[in-house]
Parts: C-alpha cells; structure tokens; sequence
C-alpha cells in the first residue's frame, strides 16, 4: 500500500515508534507469516498480546485456521530476517527456504535467529479499518539471548 501524503497526523503518527516482528503460523504443514510491526502485550494475566493483520495478507486466513501463531522478536543481529518477508518469490518457493527454524511447544515456526519469541493460542479479533486485530494468548516463549529488540519510526504513519 503507498503511503498517504504526509500530513501532520501521518507525521505524528511516524514518531510512534513499533518494534519489528516475524508472525508465524502453518498453513496445512507449511509455515507462512509476515513481518508484523503493530504488535503488543495487552494482558497479563493471562499475558495476552494482539497484533494487527491487514486484511489482504494471505497469512490471515491461516492463521485463522490454525488457531495458534508465533511472533518472533527481532534485534539488530536478526533483522536480515525481515528481508527475506518482503522479496517477491517464483511459485513453490518462499522467505522460508533455507531459514534456520525452530519449532515452539505447539509447532509454530521461529526463525531460529529471533531475540526472542512468543507462542499464541488466538483468543479473538477485532475489525480494525483495513486491518484485523487478532488476539492471542501466550502459552510459551522465551528470550534466547541478551539483546534489545529492533525499533522502527516511519516518516509517515499513514502508510508503510
């Protein structure tokens, strides 16, 4: 999606800084997911967190089927990862070729290269203009290394 011209809400909105996220879920055996940047933790007990998805993404309808998803925290050291989310790639191929990959307790895909990750069992959405926020409830994660995770400013909020 282009971005809006700035104005100065898109302007303020930039300065909202977001962390920088791999979401994961399967897709009938296959792992699929995106880079996710409007994620958060919304609940502590029990930890819940929500992310937005917007509603053209493919990965949505799976992660709706599956039920559970993955989001994976990404650090200066693992941001090449992100990369891989935003090539355009030939049929029957795709960002998870030859990515190290783990696998959570309820078999979620984590790029083995993460800060940190997060397995969700999804606990609800939300319609959210032309995005959805799903909601997730954490059931297993962990830090794999000391780290500060990657942040991100836009210059303009109303676009990517």
């Amino acid at each position: 999606m282009p971005a809006a011209p700035a104005t100065p809400i898109g302007q303020a909105l930039g300065r909202l800084p977001t962390g920088l996220y791999i979401v994961t879920t399967l897709d009938n055996g296959r792992p699929v997911g995106f880079v996710g940047s409007f994620v958060m933790q919304v609940g502590i007990e029990p930890p819940l967190v929500s992310v937005a998805v917007g509603k053209a993404r493919g990965p949505l309808a799976a992660l709706r089927a599956s039920g559970s998803f993955a989001i994976s925290i990404l650090d200066k050291s693992s941001e090449s990862v992100m990369g891989r989310f935003f090539r355009k790639y030939e049929p029957g191929s795709g960002p998870f070729d030859g990515l190290a990959l783990e696998h959570g307790p309820a078999g979620m895909p984590l790029p083995a290269d993460a800060l940190a990750w997060v397995e969700c069992k999804l606990r609800g959405e939300f319609e959210g203009g032309d995005h959805v926020i799903v909601f997730g409830e954490v059931l297993a994660g962990a830090q794999r290394r000391e780290g500060e995770p990657a942040i991100h400013l836009r210059k303009n909020g109303l676009g990517y």
